[in-house]
């Protein structure tokens, strides 16, 4: 098939999707697939040139919304090279600017939510709900549902996506979602994060992987780590942070505690990181699949992560780790729960975290899932 997948930015300290959207990418094109990237970066944007895939940068579109008028006159004369369209992500131009492009067209278009359907964000930032109130009938409710299907990554999601807005209409499918297992030297993935942070050799610590953002319950975390008392671990909180207040508030919440930022980590150092932390650790508000979860699974290590992320029952279900309520008593149970766990049931559940991930988050099984459904709507629109 040939795939033409639109996404915000390539940017890696954005977050969100791209690490999967580049992994299955990798394993689209090995399976005889072709497949190129519109997004709203500019030419020389970061990620751009190091995406695995042709890659048509259209930006920079303008603001948080990314506005570009080159990005629909692109679609119009483009789509029709294309099996089908992929938009990753709403309440952003692209996916707008994909359904006028395509709404009169014979290319199907498929849309992404990643979890931007979650009524948490209605209750925590009213005035961006109410902004949203006005947006959704005449943009985003008609994107998703002229839209081919919408893609859920799992029944938590597609479950809570129906509680947002009261005129909603959608073709729903629950795809399976993921990562590739990382092919590294895990001894020399470690000693290269030890030699980065060689105050963590030897130590049990903790591990916050992901954006430091008020969503994620980094304050939580801290204040959790606080309360401990007695700690027989350090805590590592990596990731990039976009708010300089936020990252100022969270140093001095840790003070002088056993906590080292380490800023964002990528390659080596955040599979060395990964594979060396005792448990991977997200009290998380909210939270659609979480990558990070699926890595550190990936590499043998348990979860602590809160009911607010969206595969939680799943991994408690197979064993890789626990879950609690994403408040501070939630989060110092996380704590206190791992804390007195025996070292052989640590290693049982290391073994059921890898488990875990080759049952249901390795991305062969997504692209597999993924791939069903743009067949399956190819075959009903050739046919009709």
């Amino acid at each position: 098939m040939k795939i033409l997948r639109c996404i915000h930015s390539l940017d890696p300290a954005i977050g969100g999707p791209l690490e999967s959207v580049k992994q299955s990418t990798l394993v689209l094109q090995r399976r005889g697939n072709e497949v190129e990237i519109a997004c709203l970066d500019a030419v020389d944007g970061r990620g751009v040139r190091e995406f695995p895939a042709t890659v048509h940068a259209l930006g920079p579109g303008r603001g948080s919304y990314g506005y570009s008028a080159r990005i629909v006159p692109w679609l119009q004369q483009n789509c029709a090279r294309f099996d089908a369209v992929v938009v990753h992500g709403i309440w952003q131009y692209p996916s707008f600017a994909v359904w006028r492009a395509l709404r009169r067209s014979a290319t199907p278009y498929f849309v992404f939510p990643h979890g931007m359907l979650d009524p948490w964000f209605n209750r925590t930032y009213p005035l961006k709900h109410l902004k949203k109130l006005l947006y959704w009938p005449w943009a985003e409710y008609r994107v998703l549902r002229d839209a081919a299907a919408v893609l859920f990554t799992s029944e938590e999601e597609r479950r809570l996506a129906r509680e947002s807005f009261s005129l909603y209409r959608v073709k729903e499918v629950v795809v399976s979602y993921g990562t590739a297992a990382p092919e590294v030297d895990w001894l020399a993935a470690q000693e290269e994060f030890w030699n980065q942070f060689p105050q963590l050799r030897g130590q049990k610590f903790l591990l916050f992987l992901g954006r430091l953002h008020e969503k994620k319950g980094c304050d939580l975390l801290i204040q959790s780590f606080d309360s401990l008392g007695e700690r027989p671990w350090q805590l590592v909180i990596a990731g990039p942070c976009a708010d300089e207040t936020y990252l100022a508030h969270l140093k001095q919440l840790a003070g002088t505690l056993p906590i080292t930022f380490t800023g964002m980590l990528s390659g080596n150092l955040k599979w060395g990181a990964l594979r060396a932390a005792d448990a991977f650790v997200l009290p998380s508000h909210q939270e659609n699949f979480g990558i990070a979860i699926a890595e550190a699974l990936a590499c043998g290590t348990p979860v602590l992560i809160s009911n607010k992320v969206n595969i939680w029952r799943e991994v408690v279900a197979d064993g890789g780790g626990f879950a609690e309520e994403d408040d501070l008593a939630g989060t110092v149970r996380l704590l206190e729960r791992w804390r007195a766990v025996s070292s052989a049931t640590r290693a049982e559940m290391s073994a059921r975290a890898q488990a875990s991930f080759a049952r249901r988050f390795e991305i062969n099984q997504a692209v597999d899932s993924f791939l069903q459904v743009l067949v399956e709507r190819d075959t009903v629109r050739r046919r009709d």
